[in-house]
Order: C-alpha cells, then sequence, then structure tokens
C-alpha cells in the first residue's frame, strides 16, 4: 500500500523509530513492510506552524474499494494517536490515494 514521507525539523529531539512506526503503520493498515515504505526528511524549518505538530506525515496508498472514506480517515487518526502514545509525537497526518493503473515502479535490480 503506502508510501509514507515523515518530515521533521531537524532540531526535533525527539525519537522517530522508523523500524517501529512502520510495523505500527502495516498493523493499522493489514500490509506488509515489504509494500509499505517509510522515508524520514529532517527539514531546517517550514511554513504555518498553526498545528504545532512534531512531524507532518505524508501517505501515498492504492485506492481499493475496501478503503472508503470512513476507512481512511479511521486509519488516518489510528496512526495520529499511536504516534503520540507510543513515541510522543504529535503529527499532522494526511493521505492521498492514487488508481494503480496509473502507478509505475521499477525497482533496482536484484
Amino acid at each position: 500500500m503506502p508510501l509514507v514521507k515523515l518530515f521533521a525539523r531537524t532540531t526535533l529531539t525527539k525519537s522517530i523509530p522508523l523500524p517501529a512506526i512502520q510495523s505500527m503503520m502495516c498493523n493499522v493498515w493489514g500490509t506488509k513492510p515489504e509494500t509499505t515504505k517509510l522515508i524520514l526528511t529532517r527539514v531546517d524549518d517550514w511554513t504555518e506552524d498553526s498545528f504545532n505538530e512534531d512531524i507532518y506525515v505524508d501517505i501515498r496508498a492504492y485506492a481499493k474499494a475496501e478503503r472508503t472514506r470512513d476507512f481512511v480517515l479511521d486509519g488516518m487518526k489510528t496512526i495520529q494517536q499511536k504516534l503520540k502514545d507510543e513515541h510522543d509525537l504529535a503529527a499532522n497526518v494526511r493521505l492521498e490515494t492514487y488508481e494503480g493503473e496509473r502507478y509505475f515502479h521499477v525497482p533496482p535490480p536484484k
């Protein structure tokens, strides 16, 4: 399912344990680690501090019939709450779906 991009300020001192977060997301979405890629990017700053978030989570996921609006919103809220409860991270979570026919991927050769 998802490609998950996490953005955090370089000044954030809280831990962002990618393997633990990946495992949690796989449990929430019912996906496997092989198809759930997390990328952490540290940035100097970002605009609009009105949400007071520690991390900005940007998820791209394949659109499936069972991933209804309510299902996706519930999953996003669960991710946000688990990040707070398990890692003390206030997260601003965004998710965008895409159609499979418009997805292309060329992994490196094995």
